[in-house]
């Protein structure tokens, strides 16, 4: 499963890189061709996309860098490589991690303010092209607390890699059925009633965890980017008040409509039995991510099987979000090479890093890029281009509460509503509790 810890995201993960430090005394800059050289730290994450893709971009950037060495070092768990150099007091100047892993290295980072400000990298001229990072980046993707951590508008985590989020569905059950694709939560449960009558479950989901980026993709067309802000910036009457009380009214009645073998099978060892159920024709639409199709491209399927993907649908067809885990990269403030980390920052978005990190199946973020993809990657990264908003960021940092968790208790607890344990209200109050609390 790689959501998260992706990109998992995501999960779905992505590549990590160790560059260990060695400085130059005559260096005439990172683009000198003196036989002075200056060495940068890079420490990235190996995941879902592998580590071909970052050692051709190093070589990439070392060839438009003479005089520069780039030590890359991959590691499935990044964490225990980096973290006790760091607490040494030796640490890489550029670190490839999200946020949403276990070991929260990234967030811990962030609550000791040990990040560098990487404003200006937006401003920086991508090396070896015309073009300015800010010229190429995807809208959507940065001003956000995934980004911008503090909310006082400077950037400390630069966007990598990213997947977008929805509903998945065997696009010829709905071409054969005559059935029309949803793009309104009314229209989804009108659908689910034809569903019904052919008995075909409407929803299923992998685990409760994958209905966090549906959640956040409907708060956003619930009450728009402010409401979905407050949220998660824990705001009493955003989960208490009307917009709220409506988010927990449609995903508690979605829920009710899953597959009845959902529950029993939302857990990490059978979670691919839920997902097998939209290959089987046994439920019409799951949440998920790009990473889905690799992970059951070996799993059995009906006759005339084919992906669709779609942005969750919204109160208002004219007003879909669709969620995306992305990855970030950032540097640390007691980084010995801050330029010329930044400077390899700014090259991740270039032409030539795009491309060697499509080959490895990772995606970035950058304009245009659906051109470069395969008809199949289309299918969802294409989201943006027909119409659907891009929604990244989650909950804000709070001080630890004992015995609350907000996505335990947003997320874990559909799994009572979808059996029928707990009412939706019952769930609504709890979740407004946990927020009271770690707002407070």
């Amino acid at each position: 499963m790689k959501k998260r810890w992706l990109l998992a995201a995501v999960v779905m993960a992505a590549s990590i890189a160790l560059l260990a430090a060695c400085g130059s005394n005559s260096g005439s800059g990172a683009n000198s061709s003196s036989s002075s050289s200056k060495t940068l730290n890079v420490a990235a994450l190996e995941g879902g996309y592998g580590s071909a893709a970052w050692k051709a971009v190093v070589k990439d950037f070392e060839a438009a860098n003479p005089g520069v060495k780039v030590k890359l070092t991959i590691d499935k768990k990044l964490e225990s490589v980096v973290s006790p150099k760091m607490k040494a007091g030796d640490y890489p100047d550029v670190v490839h991690l999200a946020t949403g892993r276990p070991d929260a290295l990234t967030e811990t980072m962030i609550k000791s303010k040990g990040m560098e400000d990487l404003s200006d990298v937006k401003d920086m001229t991508i090396p070896g092209e015309k073009k300015k990072v800010s010229d190429v980046l995807m809208p959507g993707f940065d001003g956000t607390l995934a980004t911008e951590p503090y909310g006082d508008g400077k950037t400390y985590m630069m966007p990598m890699f990213y997947a977008p989020t929805g509903f998945f569905y065997n696009a010829t059950l709905l071409k054969d059925n005559g059935w029309a694709v949803p793009k309104t939560m009314d229209e989804l449960m009108a659908l689910g009633k034809k569903a019904e009558a052919k008995g075909i479950a409407l929803f299923t989901y992998p685990t409760t965890g994958y209905l966090d980026s549906m959640t956040y993709s409907l708060l956003a067309d619930i009450g728009g980017k402010k409401y979905f802000n407050d949220a998660m910036g824990y705001n009493h009457d955003a989960w208490a008040g009307k917009e709220g009380t409506q988010y927990f009214n449609l995903v508690g009645n979605l829920v009710k409509q899953s597959a009845k073998t959902t529950v029993a099978n939302a857990n990490n060892e059978n979670f691919r039995k839920n997902q097998q159920l939209i290959l089987d024709n046994k439920a019409v639409f799951m949440p998920n991510g790009t990473w889905v199709t690799s992970e059951m491209k070996d799993a059995p399927r009906a006759k005339g099987f084919k992906w669709g993907f779609m942005a969750v649908p919204g109160v208002k067809a004219d007003d879909q979000y669709a969620y995306t885990y992305f990855e970030q990269i950032w540097v640390p403030k007691k980084a010995k090479n801050k330029a010329l980390a930044k400077k390899f920052i700014a090259f991740m978005y270039s032409d030539k890093a795009t491309k060697d990190f499509l080959k490895g199946g990772a995606v970035q973020p950058v304009k245009d890029v659906t051109k470069q993809l395969d008809a199949e990657q289309k299918t969802f990264y294409s989201v943006y281009d027909n119409g659907a908003k891009v929604l990244v960021g989650s909950f804000q940092n709070a001080k630890a509460v004992e015995g609350v968790n907000m996505t335990d208790t947003l997320f874990g607890e559909i799994t009572s509503v979808t059996n029928g344990t707990k009412s939706i209200s019952q769930w609504q109050q709890d979740v407004v509790k946990a927020a009271d609390q770690l707002r407070e």
